[in-house]
């Protein structure tokens, strides 16, 4: 349970950090994605929890 608080914190910082850095930038992608069909949504959702879960299973593995 501890390590998904800290994975939703360090998510938290990381896109903080986004928004601080890039605001215009991250205005736009918010805006493309506010316009975008729904498969394509669905199918960055599932190929990012792919590629997140894939992240997990290396860090878990060699750690």
């Amino acid at each position: 349970m501890l390590d998904l608080i800290a994975a939703l914190g360090l998510a938290l910082a990381v896109e903080g950090l986004l928004f601080a850095a890039f605001p215009d930038g991250m205005r736009r992608a918010m805006y493309e994605a506010a316009h975008s069909p729904s498969d394509q949504m669905r199918l960055v959702g599932i190929v990012s929890a792919f590629v997140g879960l894939g992240i997990i299973w290396l860090v878990r593995w060699f750690a």
